[in-house]
Order: C-alpha cells, then sequence, then structure tokens
C-alpha cells in the first residue's frame, strides 16, 4: 500500500502565515483567542552520556490544541507569557518575538490541522521507559524517513546525539551543526554555520527549532532549489511543518507537546512524508 500523499499547503513559511490569516485554514484567527500560555523548562544528562543539555520551550493553548517553540534557555522574559493570555491569534502572529509567532501558528494549525491520517500522518507508539529509551526509539523513527544508501552525508541541523547514534548504524556519515557549537558524544566537532556546509551535504535533517531562530527558510529554499531532501523533526511546529511537505520539506516526525522527555509513559509521534 502506498503512503498518503501530502500536497504542500503553502509555498513558504511566511505565505502559510498569510493563509491562516486569510482564513484558508479554518476560523478568522483576529476573534480566536489564546486561553493558556506557560514554559516548560528542562535539564538532562543521560545514564551513560559524558554531556548534558537544557530545554526550555514556549506553548500556547488554543482550545484542546498546544502550539509550541523552543527558545535558547533564559532567552524569553519573565512578561512573555502573561503577554499571550487572551491575545488574538492574529495579533500574536505579528508578535515582535519569532518564538511568540511559531508558537501561535503552531497553535492554531494543531486545532485547525490535528495530527490524523487524514492529514496525512502515520502514527508511530513510543514506548514508555527511560528518558534515554525514548530518545533512542524516538531516533529511529526519525532516521527512518531518510531514504537513502549507506555512504551519503547528512547535514544534521540541532545535534541529538540519540540521532547521530542512529545514523552511524545506518552506516551514514554527517555534519553535526548547532548553534550552541561544541562536541558531539563521539568528540567531534559541532559547526555553527549550517548554511555553509549545505553544498557539501546529500541531504538535511534538521530540527523545528530552526523555525524559532530563523534558519529554516534558507534551509527549504536550499533542499527546494537543490531537489535535496529535508528531513525535519519538530517538536517546534509540529503542526506547522507538515504543511510544507513539497514546498522543500519532503518528510515530518511531528511530536506535538507533551514530549517525550517529560513523562515517563507511552507517547504517540506522527510520521509525514517518505519512509524507507
Amino acid at each position: 500500500m502506498g503512503e498518503p500523499a501530502v500536497r504542500a499547503a503553502a509555498s513558504s513559511y511566511d505565505d502559510l502565515v498569510r493563509a491562516v490569516l486569510d482564513g484558508e485554514f479554518g476560523p478568522d484567527p483576529r476573534g480566536e483567542r489564546i486561553s493558556v500560555a506557560f514554559t516548560t523548562r528542562q535539564a538532562v544528562r543521560h545514564e551513560g552520556r559524558s554531556g548534558g543539555y537544557r530545554n526550555e520551550v514556549l506553548s500556547l493553548r488554543f482550545g484542546e490544541a498546544v502550539g509550541s517553540c523552543a527558545v535558547e534557555p533564559g532567552e524569553l522574559p519573565d512578561g512573555a507569557v502573561e503577554e499571550c493570555v487572551g491575545a488574538d491569534i492574529a495579533g500574536l502572529l505579528g508578535h515582535e518575538r519569532l518564538a511568540v509567532r511559531v508558537a501561535a501558528l503552531d497553535a492554531y494549525l494543531m486545532r485547525a490541522r490535528p495530527h490524523a491520517p487524514e492529514q496525512g500522518a502515520r502514527p508511530f507508539p513510543l514506548p514508555a521507559g527511560t528518558s534515554i529509551e525514548k530518545s533512542r526509539v524516538r531516533a529511529r523513527a526519525v532516521v527512518d524517513l531518510i531514504d537513502t544508501e549507506p555512504g551519503a552525508t547528512v547535514l544534521v541541523v540541532g545535534v541529538v546525539n540519540s540521532l547521530l547514534e542512529a545514523l552511524r548504524a545506518r552506516g551514514l556519515r554527517y555534519v553535526p551543526c548547532d548553534l550552541k557549537g561544541g562536541t558531539t558524544e563521539w568528540g567531534e566537532p559541532v559547526r555553527t554555520d549550517a548554511l555553509a556546509e549545505l553544498d557539501a551535504c546529500d541531504l538535511v535533517l534538521a530540527s523545528g527549532m530552526t523555525l524559532g531562530n530563523g534558519t529554516f527558510e534558507p534551509l527549504r529554499e536550499h533542499a527546494l532549489r537543490h531537489d535535496k531532501p529535508l528531513v525535519m523533526f519538530a517538536q517546534t511546529g509540529s503542526a506547522v511543518l507538515p504543511r510544507l511537505i513539497g514546498a522543500g520539506v519532503s518528510a515530518v516526525c511531528a511530536e506535538p507537546y507533551p514530549f517525550f522527555w517529560l513523562d515517563g509513559g507511552p507517547g504517540t509521534l506522527h510520521r509525514y512524508g517518505a519512509a524507507r
């Protein structure tokens, strides 16, 4: 049986925002308001790993839907959450902070186009387990969306050691990139300028965090221009990125709030687009 076809709902991120403001996906966002806003902060060091990391995520609730955007820890001012509560979505789509704009768009689309088979999603069960066990299962679910032979070089934008581990198991080479720099679990230097590495790589595997730091559109445009696969793993903008499959994005592993690192119980990922 073939995979569900997913047609691009917009030609770019900005075009998607325009379509939402024009009411093409549902109710006029000028009349829809955010009821709850909150941040989630996490610090982690998996057992057996030499390093750790921190996460901070802004989330907005629109009815039963939650939209999210990761930010650098400490980036959001104390009043950012209060600014969003009770605000209309259209206004938040024009907010001065990119993270607020992305979370608002994600919340709206999460309600208007929830992850479901009729939207092109294929559910992937994430079993209960420790944080490292769930991280590794998620990594395999993401890497299975890469349709290429061993030996290809993957530009990884947003370093997650479990993803690098899964790429190594597939016999794929990679160039790790992250704005934080540093080294991988295996001592490999992490590049900080992903755009400078694009031409040397066969495909791109990128975090949804690129939406929140403004680096997504150059990646999408490069992938579209060079017919290069762009696979996204998304907690940030999990409902946004599937709408751009066919417009430079080739596949998405979407993980809406609550994320795997928040709970030891079972969960569900939603995969769109190509699969091996």
